[in-house]
């Protein structure tokens, strides 16, 4: 199915709803996106959403929906300092100040267990950000670096790797790491503190969770370094879900060894 101008004034109202002012050609990039996503997932298991239409809800906006928790993030954690120009222009929606430097372009931005590309790319083509799509399935990231081709995304790359062993290369390297519905968040916490330069962000979105891996949440921030500096919930439009955002900053070093050796963040967990 090809997108229509109506499916682009759909996603464009979508995220006006929750103020973000989506780029009528970014939206026919991201719609592109999806179509990749469904025609490929014909033959590979990438996505088990095959409705256009919600797929529109609960692929494109769902990501596009960690931007106003990038920002939120940056404001609790460095109180002060000079907000975005604009929320609703892309180019100065994330304040580079916040991370320690002059320009977005330097930023960088890890999208852990990416699957399909969600939400690395839609946070790619709205921000522009130096970004990293990592998942430790071949296949998956295959796809996904054809999608990057087909969409001419030339800051996004797509990497197969586990967390752990990517991390033991590019220590501190990223400023944003991103993860949507992937592992408990004491699980994330740990992949995302070797990676996290300083001040750096994890934006990790969930469904409701539970009291006790919230509080083993804790716990694993605190020996992880990191410090939870906000949480967002909203609903998702036609009754697509509840979205929990948690954002956590790297505020200080871990006090173990990070990262451990690969398995053990999720088998023996913090």
């Amino acid at each position: 199915m090809h997108s229509t101008k109506e499916d682009v004034e759909v996603l464009r109202n979508y995220c006006l709803e929750y103020g973000i002012d989506l780029p009528e050609s970014y939206a026919e990039t991201l719609l592109r996106h999806l179509e990749l996503v469904i025609e490929k997932n014909k033959v590979l298991n990438l996505t088990r959403i095959v409705s256009h239409d919600e797929a529109i809800v609960r692929h494109i906006l769902d990501s596009l929906l960690f931007l106003p928790s990038i920002v939120r993030g940056s404001e609790s954690r460095f109180k002060g300092m000079v907000p975005p120009k604009s929320t609703s222009d892309p180019s100065t929606m994330i304040n580079p100040a916040y991370f320690g430097s002059q320009e977005v372009d330097s930023l960088r931005l890890i999208d852990i267990g990416t699957g399909a590309g969600f939400p690395g790319i839609p946070l790619a083509v709205y921000t522009g950000l130096d970004t990293t799509l990592l998942d430790s399935v071949g296949k998956k990231i295959k796809a996904v670096s054809e999608f990057i081709d087909d969409l001419s995304l030339n800051n996004v790359n797509a990497v197969s790797a586990r967390a752990e062993e990517f991390a033991r290369d590019n220590a501190g390297a990223f400023n944003i790491v991103v993860a949507r519905a992937v592992s408990e968040l004491r699980v994330l916490i740990e992949y995302a503190s070797p990676l996290l330069a300083k001040n750096g962000l994890l934006i990790a979105s969930k469904g409701s969770i539970s009291d006790q891996e919230r509080d083993e949440s804790k716990r694993a921030a605190k020996i992880c370094g990191l410090e939870l500096v906000r949480k967002d919930e909203f609903e998702l439009p036609g009754e697509n879900g509840h979205r929990e955002v948690y954002v956590y900053a790297k505020v200080r070093k871990p006090t173990i060894k990070l990262p451990r050796n690969t398995g053990m963040a999720k088998h023996k967990p913090l």
